[in-house]
């Protein structure tokens, strides 16, 4: 159950911080854009940003309804598929787009890479990992 919890702890400190920055938050907003040559690679608005906070929210409440703790409230099904496809999405993200985010990133001299290198990349692996576990607890 302990990787249950941590994985849906992360995921809703993520879906806060992503409300944060939907509201006009600027910390850390720097470096979490992938960049080419200085330049942005995508200016995601205000809508995206609630959509990504309200996903990452629906993922946290996911692996809460596989470790049980919803109850019979939805169908166990929905639990069991939806955290499996959780843990292969961030386990897809480690994995990148093969040009600028993940392992196998192209990019590799902007703040953006270095950030994803050594906190965005282990954190989705941290994620999948955990969320992994969880799906395996029924």
């Amino acid at each position: 159950m302990l990787p249950g919890i941590l994985a849906a702890s992360l995921l809703t400190v993520l879906s806060a911080i992503h409300c944060y920055w939907a509201c006009g938050g600027q910390w850390g907003r720097s470096s979490v854009i992938p960049e080419v040559e200085g330049k942005p690679q995508f200016h995601p608005g205000k809508g995206a940003t609630v959509l990504v906070a309200l996903l990452l929210a629906v993922a946290a409440l996911t692996i809460v309804g596989q470790l049980g703790l919803w109850g019979t409230a939805l169908p166990a099904g929905l639990f069991f598929w939806g955290t499996r496809f959780i843990a292969g999405a961030f386990f897809l993200r480690v994995i990148g787009d093969f040009r600028l985010v993940g392992l196998f990133k192209r990019v590799r001299t902007t703040r953006f890479a270095y950030w994803d290198s050594h906190v965005y990349v282990p954190l989705c692996l941290t994620i999948a990992v955990l969320t992994f576990f969880a799906a395996g607890r029924n």
